[in-house]
Protein backbone atom coordinates (compact mmCIF):
# COMPACT_ATOMS: atom_id res chain seq x y z
CA UNK A 1 0.00 0.00 0.00
CA UNK A 2 2.76 2.48 0.92
CA UNK A 3 4.70 1.79 -2.29
CA UNK A 4 1.57 2.24 -4.40
CA UNK A 5 0.77 5.58 -2.75
CA UNK A 6 4.40 6.74 -3.14
CA UNK A 7 4.34 5.86 -6.83
CA UNK A 8 1.04 7.64 -7.42
CA UNK A 9 2.29 10.80 -5.71
CA UNK A 10 5.53 10.78 -7.68
CA UNK A 11 3.82 10.08 -11.01
CA UNK A 12 1.29 12.87 -10.44
CA UNK A 13 4.11 15.26 -9.53
CA UNK A 14 6.17 14.30 -12.58
CA UNK A 15 3.20 14.59 -14.93
CA UNK A 16 2.35 18.07 -13.64
CA UNK A 17 6.03 19.09 -13.73
CA UNK A 18 6.37 17.77 -17.31
CA UNK A 19 3.43 19.91 -18.45
CA UNK A 20 4.57 23.07 -16.62
CA UNK A 21 8.23 22.95 -17.62
CA UNK A 22 7.77 21.87 -21.24
CA UNK A 23 10.24 19.04 -20.85
CA UNK A 24 11.29 17.75 -24.24
CA UNK A 25 13.07 14.61 -23.11
CA UNK A 26 12.98 12.29 -20.11
CA UNK A 27 16.36 10.58 -20.06
CA UNK A 28 15.75 8.20 -17.17
CA UNK A 29 13.06 7.33 -14.66
CA UNK A 30 13.45 4.78 -11.89
CA UNK A 31 11.62 3.60 -8.82
CA UNK A 32 12.95 1.02 -6.42
CA UNK A 33 15.81 0.38 -4.06
CA UNK A 34 18.75 2.74 -4.45
CA UNK A 35 22.09 0.98 -4.13
CA UNK A 36 25.69 1.77 -5.03
CA UNK A 37 25.29 -0.31 -8.21
CA UNK A 38 22.19 1.66 -9.23
CA UNK A 39 24.06 4.93 -8.69
CA UNK A 40 26.95 3.72 -10.86
CA UNK A 41 24.56 2.60 -13.61
CA UNK A 42 22.67 5.92 -13.63
CA UNK A 43 25.79 8.03 -13.75
CA UNK A 44 27.23 5.91 -16.57
CA UNK A 45 24.01 6.14 -18.62
CA UNK A 46 23.78 9.89 -18.07
CA UNK A 47 27.43 10.42 -18.94
CA UNK A 48 26.98 8.49 -22.19
CA UNK A 49 23.80 10.41 -23.08
CA UNK A 50 25.35 13.82 -22.35
CA UNK A 51 28.51 12.98 -24.29
CA UNK A 52 26.36 11.94 -27.25
CA UNK A 53 24.59 15.33 -27.02
CA UNK A 54 28.03 17.03 -26.92
CA UNK A 55 27.25 18.76 -23.62
CA UNK A 56 30.22 20.70 -22.15
CA UNK A 57 32.40 18.84 -19.65
CA UNK A 58 31.60 21.36 -16.89
CA UNK A 59 27.87 20.72 -17.29
CA UNK A 60 28.43 16.97 -17.35
CA UNK A 61 30.35 17.17 -14.07
CA UNK A 62 27.62 19.26 -12.40
CA UNK A 63 24.86 16.89 -13.47
CA UNK A 64 26.95 13.85 -12.47
CA UNK A 65 27.64 15.33 -9.01
CA UNK A 66 23.99 16.23 -8.41
CA UNK A 67 22.85 12.75 -9.46
CA UNK A 68 25.23 11.16 -6.96
CA UNK A 69 24.18 13.51 -4.13
CA UNK A 70 20.47 13.01 -4.89
CA UNK A 71 20.78 9.24 -4.94
CA UNK A 72 22.87 9.22 -1.76
CA UNK A 73 20.15 11.28 -0.10
CA UNK A 74 17.61 8.60 -1.01
CA UNK A 75 19.77 5.69 0.08
CA UNK A 76 20.76 7.30 3.41
CA UNK A 77 17.51 8.90 4.44
CA UNK A 78 14.96 6.37 3.22
CA UNK A 79 16.52 3.61 5.29
CA UNK A 80 15.04 3.99 8.74
CA UNK A 81 11.49 5.17 8.46
CA UNK A 82 9.55 4.60 11.68
CA UNK A 83 6.48 2.42 11.34
CA UNK A 84 7.17 1.26 7.79
CA UNK A 85 7.66 -2.25 6.56
CA UNK A 86 11.18 -3.42 5.82
CA UNK A 87 10.48 -3.63 2.06
CA UNK A 88 9.77 0.11 1.85
CA UNK A 89 13.11 1.14 3.36
CA UNK A 90 15.74 2.46 0.97
CA UNK A 91 13.11 2.80 -1.75
CA UNK A 92 12.99 5.93 -3.83
CA UNK A 93 12.08 7.40 -7.17
CA UNK A 94 14.38 9.23 -9.51
CA UNK A 95 14.06 11.08 -12.80
CA UNK A 96 16.46 12.89 -15.13
CA UNK A 97 14.92 15.11 -17.81
CA UNK A 98 15.92 18.04 -19.96
CA UNK A 99 14.38 20.98 -21.74
CA UNK A 100 15.92 23.33 -24.27
CA UNK A 101 17.53 25.33 -21.45
CA UNK A 102 17.93 23.06 -18.41
CA UNK A 103 18.48 19.61 -16.98
CA UNK A 104 16.18 18.51 -14.16
CA UNK A 105 16.86 15.92 -11.51
CA UNK A 106 13.86 14.88 -9.43
CA UNK A 107 14.36 12.55 -6.49
CA UNK A 108 11.77 11.31 -4.04
CA UNK A 109 11.79 9.18 -0.91
CA UNK A 110 9.93 8.61 2.33
CA UNK A 111 10.94 10.62 5.37
CA UNK A 112 9.72 10.68 8.94
CA UNK A 113 7.19 13.48 9.27
CA UNK A 114 9.04 14.62 12.42
CA UNK A 115 12.08 15.41 10.20
CA UNK A 116 10.01 17.68 7.95
CA UNK A 117 10.42 20.85 10.03
CA UNK A 118 14.22 20.59 10.29
CA UNK A 119 14.52 19.73 6.58
CA UNK A 120 12.29 22.66 5.59
CA UNK A 121 14.31 25.08 7.75
CA UNK A 122 17.57 23.86 6.22
CA UNK A 123 16.25 24.00 2.64
CA UNK A 124 14.82 27.50 3.19
CA UNK A 125 18.16 28.66 4.64
CA UNK A 126 20.00 27.23 1.63
CA UNK A 127 17.59 28.86 -0.83
CA UNK A 128 18.16 32.32 0.71
CA UNK A 129 21.94 32.20 0.29
CA UNK A 130 24.07 33.36 -2.61
CA UNK A 131 27.21 31.57 -3.83
CA UNK A 132 29.43 32.97 -1.06
CA UNK A 133 26.80 32.28 1.60
CA UNK A 134 26.51 28.64 0.48
CA UNK A 135 30.27 28.26 0.64
CA UNK A 136 30.32 29.69 4.17
CA UNK A 137 27.43 27.46 5.29
CA UNK A 138 29.21 24.42 3.86
CA UNK A 139 32.39 25.28 5.75
CA UNK A 140 30.42 25.92 8.96
CA UNK A 141 28.60 22.58 8.67
CA UNK A 142 31.89 20.79 8.02
CA UNK A 143 33.41 22.30 11.17
CA UNK A 144 30.58 22.13 13.67
CA UNK A 145 27.50 20.81 11.91
CA UNK A 146 25.28 18.46 13.81
CA UNK A 147 25.44 15.13 12.10
CA UNK A 148 22.15 13.32 12.07
CA UNK A 149 22.11 9.65 12.94
CA UNK A 150 22.15 9.01 9.20
CA UNK A 151 25.10 11.39 8.63
CA UNK A 152 25.40 14.47 6.53
CA UNK A 153 24.46 17.64 8.46
CA UNK A 154 22.68 18.77 5.27
CA UNK A 155 25.90 18.83 3.26
CA UNK A 156 24.29 17.02 0.31
CA UNK A 157 21.60 19.69 -0.05
CA UNK A 158 24.21 22.45 0.24
CA UNK A 159 26.39 20.79 -2.42
CA UNK A 160 23.42 20.38 -4.77
CA UNK A 161 22.54 24.08 -4.43
CA UNK A 162 26.18 25.09 -4.96
CA UNK A 163 26.53 22.96 -8.09
CA UNK A 164 23.19 23.89 -9.64
CA UNK A 165 23.38 27.61 -8.87
CA UNK A 166 19.61 27.57 -8.44
CA UNK A 167 17.21 27.37 -5.49
CA UNK A 168 16.11 23.87 -4.54
CA UNK A 169 12.43 23.11 -5.15
CA UNK A 170 10.90 20.64 -2.73
CA UNK A 171 7.59 19.18 -1.60
CA UNK A 172 6.40 17.01 1.27
CA UNK A 173 3.32 14.89 0.53
CA UNK A 174 1.74 13.20 3.58
CA UNK A 175 1.53 9.40 3.40
CA UNK A 176 0.60 8.56 7.01
CA UNK A 177 0.70 10.53 10.26
CA UNK A 178 4.32 9.44 10.74
CA UNK A 179 5.64 9.60 7.17
CA UNK A 180 5.77 11.96 4.22
CA UNK A 181 7.00 11.57 0.68
CA UNK A 182 9.80 14.10 0.08
CA UNK A 183 10.41 15.29 -3.49
CA UNK A 184 13.49 17.36 -4.36
CA UNK A 185 13.72 19.00 -7.79
CA UNK A 186 17.04 20.39 -8.96
CA UNK A 187 17.30 22.56 -12.06
CA UNK A 188 20.70 22.81 -13.77
CA UNK A 189 21.10 25.42 -16.55
CA UNK A 190 22.56 24.06 -19.79
CA UNK A 191 24.38 27.36 -20.39
CA UNK A 192 26.77 29.50 -18.34
CA UNK A 193 28.65 26.53 -16.95
CA UNK A 194 31.36 27.66 -14.52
Amino acid sequence: MENKLMNEIFHDYVFDFYRRMKINQINLIYEGEVTHQITKAFTALTEESMAKDAEPNGLQMKVFHIIVESLQNISKHAQNINGFKEETRGIGTFLIAKSETDYFIIAGNLVDTEDRIAMTELLETINKLDKDGLKALHQEQMKKGKLSERGGAGLGFIDIARKSGRPLAYNFKPITDQTSFFILTTQIPRSKVE
